[in-house]
Formats: structure tokens, C-alpha cells, sequence
């Protein structure tokens, strides 16, 4: 059986994005998260507000290479740049104070990749 990755072509010009800004800006962490995404769909990680609650401070940069789900409650104002979003995740993450946004948004706004932190 032969390795398949993502037939989505927004997904692929993401990828590609990703490893760009990565040679240019020498930041490894974008080459990471594009590998990430390059597996199977089936291995794209799902990250409910839960688990971000436990492990995250106030103001911490957060990178989903995968989907941010709605389960638990969120109180921590953090910045969150993944690769798909919940309707419900979003609201939940606004109304404790924090941002969502895409991971282009977040490649655009920390083109160096700094102080964030990948999670999933």
C-alpha cells in the first residue's frame, strides 16, 4: 500500500506555505507542523478546550495542527492558530478573552514562529 497524504488542494498550498516560511525565516517550527499536516487525515490530532485548560498559561501562543473541539470550558485568555475550528470552540475561547485564527493568520502575525507553543 502506498502512503497517501492530503488530496485537498487548499490543504497541499498550506503545506507548501508552511515549508517556505520555514526556509525563509529559518524556523523550524513551521517545517514541523507542515510534516504534520502532510500525514494521513486519519492522524490529523483533535484538541478539545479541556486539555488546553490543563496544559496552557494565560497568554500562551497555542498551534493546532489538526481541529479544535468545543469539549470542557476554557477560562485562560490564550491565542490559538489551528488548522480547522469549532464553531463552539471558538465562541468558548473568545469568551474567556482569547483569539482563534487560522494557521496562515498566525504564520502572518509570528513569521518566526516564536513562543509558540504546538499542541496535539
Amino acid at each position: 500500500m502506498k502512503p497517501t497524504g492530503p488530496t485537498n488542494p487548499l490543504t497541499q498550498k498550506l503545506i507548501v506555505a508552511l515549508q517556505k516560511q520555514s526556509r525563509k525565516e529559518k524556523a523550524a517550527i513551521w517545517a514541523d507542523v507542515a510534516d504534520r499536516l502532510a500525514k494521513s487525515t486519519r492522524r490529523i490530532p483533535a484538541v478539545n478546550l479541556s486539555k488546553l485548560e490543563r496544559f496552557c498559561e494565560k497568554g500562551d501562543t497555542i498551534l493546532i495542527p489538526g481541529k479544535l473541539l468545543s469539549q470542557g470550558a476554557i477560562t485562560k485568555p490564550v491565542t490559538i492558530g489551528a488548522f480547522k475550528i469549532s464553531a463552539a470552540g471558538k465562541h468558548k475561547v473568545e469568551k474567556a478573552g482569547g483569539k482563534v485564527m487560522t494557521i496562515q493568520e498566525l504564520m502572518k502575525r509570528n513569521a518566526k514562529g516564536s513562543k509558540v507553543r504546538i499542541m496535539g
